[in-house]
């Protein structure tokens, strides 16, 4: 009988000598500051801190590092060899150029450990043999020897900073639920209207975002290893979309703080590798990124042009897209009917005119002068819709939301006419075509529709035309 058991022995043999080989073949994780090699990153990271009095802890904390400033990071220290001092002293990201992605070392063991593994590490204690600190205890008094007191100071002063993050975050955490307990409440408080806002919660974004998922992900073709803008990225959805699709590069800035949510929303999807977010004002930013592909953004306000920023879309098309390059959406257009809604209108403008009383016809002409932003039933539309104008992206200017546009609306039944209603619609002119609408003969957006109150209502009979 053949002994196997010997020839496993000489494979087992054979496996320790290829785990040593292997283990011998990984790279030291030589320290930052100086010549020093460590087995491990955490060995190395615990050096540079207790030897070189360099926190990587408290740089990733003050600057929000994600993969790629670390990246950036440790190539900046190997080219230009700062002094530890010099970087825990700086207020800004001095190594933020697109230069540091290239290693400076290949398979630096640096550039492979992932920051999000972070974690403040308390100061290790020395010990007896006992497994305590030795202490006198004498007349009520406790004496420590000086290594113990320094030791519980050294603690104190890293749980007092622990602390110190956190309310930070928590600050940041409470600012940010405030915020949302605002728009709820602007959304659903003294209007009327909450009845036609509650399938806007449910519904409005939906209308929007799943316009921008199908014209991403149903025109793949158009991503596929292509670079992409996200301008105003918010949440970073759209950022995932363009990813998910097959796009090689995604950059997404915004200047709100929801950008560092968004930051945790891309990690916890495993898309850091391509997508990178930026915090600031596009037009006072330097983008990691000389040219793109792509810009996508989601820029219409009220009315299409009210608090809108089409001014940073034309900004990016013309210092980023690269000739022949995509916008999404690259059309829209602005639209008018005529509304009848008397009960809506005594609410808001005809209820001046008698207030227990008195009138007060300053605060009426207020009200009319004012748009407001509404839902709108269909059954309350009276007129047709007249198109305004149309935006094309790719050549519009600033200059283009300065316009005048003669209107003309067909009467479709007799009714009171109370208001004017502005709406837009958008178009993503791809080989598999996608647009929205923001009308009123659609399911309710984000954006509702514009009020244009008249100072008077104005009866209308069937096919009258009103210009």
């Amino acid at each position: 009988i053949p002994e196997l058991h010997c020839e496993m022995d000489d494979e087992d043999d054979d496996s320790d000598d290829w785990n040593e080989v292997e283990e011998m073949d990984q790279p030291l994780a030589v320290c930052l500051f100086c010549p020093r090699g460590f087995g491990a990153i955490s060995d190395a990271i615990s050096h540079c801190k207790k030897d070189h009095l360099f926190d990587l802890y408290k740089l990733r904390t003050r600057f929000n590092m994600d993969c790629f400033s670390f990246i950036k990071l440790v190539n900046y220290i190997r080219i230009h060899h700062p002094e530890p001092s010099v970087l825990m002293d700086s207020m800004e990201l001095v190594w933020e150029d697109e230069e540091y992605m290239k290693p400076v070392h290949e398979d630096d063991p640096w550039l492979m450990f992932d920051i999000d593994d972070l974690e403040v590490s308390l100061p290790k204690m020395s010990i007896g043999n006992n497994g305590f600190h030795v202490v006198n205890a004498e007349n009520g008094c406790v004496t420590l020897s000086e290594q113990h007191f320094t030791e519980l100071q050294r603690t104190i002063q890293t749980l007092t900073m622990q602390v110190q993050e956190k309310d930070v975050v928590l600050e940041g955490v409470l600012q940010d639920m405030e915020v949302m307990r605002g728009a709820t409440q602007h959304l659903l408080g003294n209007s009327k209207c909450s009845e036609s806002a509650e399938p806007l919660l449910e519904r409005g974004d939906h209308v929007r975002t799943d316009s921008y998922r199908k014209a991403i992900l149903e025109n793949q073709a158009t991503m596929a290893g292509k670079s992409v803008l996200d301008l105003g990225c918010g949440t970073g959805i759209l950022s995932m979309f363009a990813a998910s699709a097959g796009a090689l590069r995604v950059v997404g800035i915004d200047q709100s703080d929801i950008i560092y949510h968004a930051m945790d929303i891309i990690r916890e999807n495993h898309l850091s590798l391509k997508i990178q977010l930026v915090k600031g004002r596009l037009e006072d930013t330097n983008l990691p990124i000389e040219k793109v592909d792509v810009i996508v953004s989601e820029w219409m306000g009220y009315f299409l042009l009210f608090e809108g920023m089409l001014d940073s879309v034309i900004y990016a098309r013309d210092h980023y897209l690269s000739p022949g390059g995509l916008l999404l959406p690259n059309r829209c257009s602005i639209s008018l009917l005529g509304v009848a809604d008397l009960a809506r209108y005594g609410e808001l403008v005809g209820f001046w005119s008698d207030v227990y009383g008195y009138r007060m016809s300053c605060l009426q002409r207020e009200v009319v002068r004012e748009p407001m932003v509404e839902v709108i039933s269909e059954e309350k539309v009276v007129t047709d819709t007249c198109l305004l104008t149309q935006l094309d992206l790719y050549t519009c200017t600033i200059d283009s939301v300065d316009f005048t546009a003669d209107f003309e609306l067909r009467v479709t039944k007799n009714n009171t006419l109370t208001a004017l209603a502005g709406f837009f619609d958008v178009f993503f002119d791809l080989p598999c075509h996608v647009s929205f609408t923001t009308g009123p003969h659609k399911p309710p957006t984000h954006w509702k529709q514009t009020i244009f109150f008249l100072d008077e209502p104005i009866p209308v009979k069937l096919g009258e035309c009103l210009k």
